[in-house]
């Protein structure tokens, strides 16, 4: 059985959580279903907002499919988000890579 695979498992038995979630999005997105990894990644951060990791990520693949406003909105969330969670290493990269789409 593939990542994928086990994964898609494991989220049977919890569809909510937020790792499992998260993970299952960066296999999808690195297999090159991006939008796939999107839509997961929004609907994570539906029902957990504080999931810093997602914030990043999301902006990343949002970037990577030329959604650059997007992008610049979805991390200047997660810049809050992670500065409100005290999490001064996400927040560094997400005002490094807001700063890098101009």
């Amino acid at each position: 059985m593939n990542r994928r695979a086990k994964l898609e498992a494991q989220l049977e038995a919890d569809p909510r959580d937020s790792f499992l979630n998260y993970a299952w999005a960066m296999v999808v997105a690195g297999q090159g279903e991006h939008q796939l990894g999107i839509d997961r990644l929004r609907q994570l951060l539906e029902w957990d907002p504080q999931y810093v990791p997602a914030w990043f990520q999301l902006g990343q693949f949002q970037a990577q499919v030329g959604d650059t406003d997007s992008a610049r909105q979805t991390l200047v969330r997660g810049i809050e988000v992670a500065r409100r969670a005290a999490d001064s290493h996400a927040e560094g990269e997400m005002r490094g890579f807001l700063e890098s789409l101009g």
